[in-house]
């Protein structure tokens, strides 16, 4: 007995009481038709997906692949506009090439050679009927969408009324926390981690992951407008403009959009243009040089043991080439020394890179608010340059060659101004002037090294001091040697 493999599609939306659109009633009927003609179906291939020229069908991919190969002589399918809606194109091949293909609504056998002409037709007539819905339901869309209506499901943490417009759901204010807390700089993974730990649900349901924050953080939904996607490729959406190239509210008018200052800076700190209010570090570090020392045998990070500062990876049973280890009170001594040395003799009038570190880490501590601002300016600086050159490097990828290519030049005008507003705040903010007498003079340094606490001590070293490499000790029970054993990397400037 014969060969022969089912061929089956249906769009993922499926009209009720369209029943020769399922699965199971297409596949009795090719079972029927093998039956009558003696044919053993070898295989039911099924793609739930539309037959539109850019979709791509696995299994329809796979079933020709078949029939070219051989594997299998014929292939049966419902109808024509089941098989493909590419045209003639998509089928004179495979007719050429000499594969049998049954299309049973139509009585139609490739293997007759009277039909070939009208499959070649109906081929035709499915991708013409198909482009014309295609064009339609676009148009209707953008209709819709020049409304401010929201066309899918609505995103998570909102939901929408009967006109279309959005409000805020149950889980808004997990939004707004997403948002909060990239904004304070924790990172994405972390932000998912705790959301998963809380036993917040993610819009699919299960745990959360990094990337699912991510688009969050930079959907313009959450800002009141209504989106487009660019290309498949892109990775978020992007704000949609209308015809005369505004942006289009979709948020119900009574309803307050996302915080447009915190979602700026959540994407500024993720964007790594702008620090965070909140570092990796978790609980208080009670040791002058925790967290500044890192093992040169492997890198890792030395923190207390006993007496001494040791090899976290060694102590944690890690492999560890050489694993380091120090006398607390020798090392911290040691260092000291180095910085007091190191700083006081830096020149404060002359620019020494050192001391422009210095100026700005201290800038950070006695004037917090102060040196946020020039930070958050300078921070929306650099946001906007890479805005810029965004829009230039997608204009180059073809993003813009399509219905949004008209609004190309407006978009560069409003990201250009963006960037000379930004660039103007910023220059108004510099040149605040912080008193550094303490830094070029040694015994004032000292003095204020002798009067501080734990915590400030702390601050003062990390002020000059970006990290400490720690080698191993030449032999067991070696006089500590700082000079040989410790490579202290110095504060340099922040990046222009």
């Amino acid at each position: 007995m014969e060969e022969i493999d089912l061929y089956l599609r249906k769009s993922k939306i499926v009209r009720e009481g369209v029943e020769a659109l399922t699965f199971e009633t297409q596949e009795a009927r090719g079972r029927e038709w093998a039956h009558r003609h003696e044919y053993r179906v070898r295989k039911v291939w099924k793609d739930n997906l539309s037959a539109w020229t850019d979709t791509k069908r696995p299994d329809f991919d796979k079933a020709l692949g078949a029939l070219r190969r051989k594997e299998v002589p014929a292939l049966w399918c419902y109808a024509v506009d089941r098989f493909d809606r590419k045209g003639a194109g998509s089928v004179i091949q495979l007719l050429d090439s000499g594969a049998r293909i049954i299309f049973d609504y139509e009585r139609l056998d490739s293997a007759d050679p009277r039909d070939r002409e009208r499959i070649i037709s109906d081929a035709e007539r499915a991708k013409a009927s198909s482009d014309l819905l295609s064009h339609r339901v676009r148009d209707t869309k953008n209709v819709q969408r020049r409304k401010g209506v929201w066309l899918g499901a609505a995103p998570y943490g909102l939901r929408k009324d009967k006109s279309g417009k959005l409000h805020h759901a149950q889980d808004w204010n997990t939004v707004l926390r997403i948002l909060r807390e990239v904004a304070d700089g924790i990172t994405p993974r972390r932000v998912a981690s705790g959301l998963t730990g809380d036993r917040k649900p993610s819009p699919k349901g299960g745990p959360w992951n990094a990337s699912t924050v991510r688009r969050i953080v930079y959907n313009p939904v959450y800002e009141g407008w209504q989106v487009v996607a660019l290309s498949r490729d892109y990775t978020w959406p992007v704000a949609y403009r209308n015809e005369a190239g505004k942006r289009v509210r979709v948020i119900a008018d009574d309803v307050e959009p996302a915080p447009a200052d915190i979602v700026a800076k959540a994407r500024r700190v993720h964007a790594g243009h702008q620090r965070g209010a909140l570092g990796p570090r978790v609980g208080k570090a009670s040791h002058l040089l925790t967290d500044l020392l890192r093992c040169a045998g492997c890198g890792s990070k030395m923190p207390t043991s006993g007496r001494s500062y040791v090899c976290n990876g060694h102590a944690m049973g890690k492999p560890c080439p050489a694993p380091a280890s120090a006398m607390r009170v020798r090392i911290e001594d040691y260092v000291y020394r180095e910085w007091l040395a190191q700083v006081s003799s830096a020149d404060v009038d002359e620019g020494d890179p050192l001391m422009i570190a210095v100026a700005e880490r201290w800038a950070a501590l006695v004037a917090p608010e102060q040196t946020e601002e020039t930070q958050e300016a300078l921070s929306a600086v650099k946001s906007a340059e890479a805005a810029v050159e965004r829009l230039a490097n997608d204009r180059a990828k073809g993003l813009y060659d399509g219905a949004m290519g008209k609004h190309f030049p407006r978009l560069v005008a409003e990201a250009e101004e963006t960037l000379r507003q930004a660039q103007e705040r910023a220059d108004a903010l510099n040149g605040h002037r912080i008193d550094l007498t303490m830094f070029d003079d040694a015994n004032m340094l000292e003095e204020a090294w002798e009067a501080a606490d734990l915590p400030t001590r702390r601050d003062l070293l990390r002020i000059a001091i970006e990290k400490i490499t720690v080698t191993q000790a030449s032999r067991r029970g070696a006089a500590f040697d700082g000079d040989a054993r410790c490579d202290i990397e110095w504060a340099k400037p922040a990046e222009d």
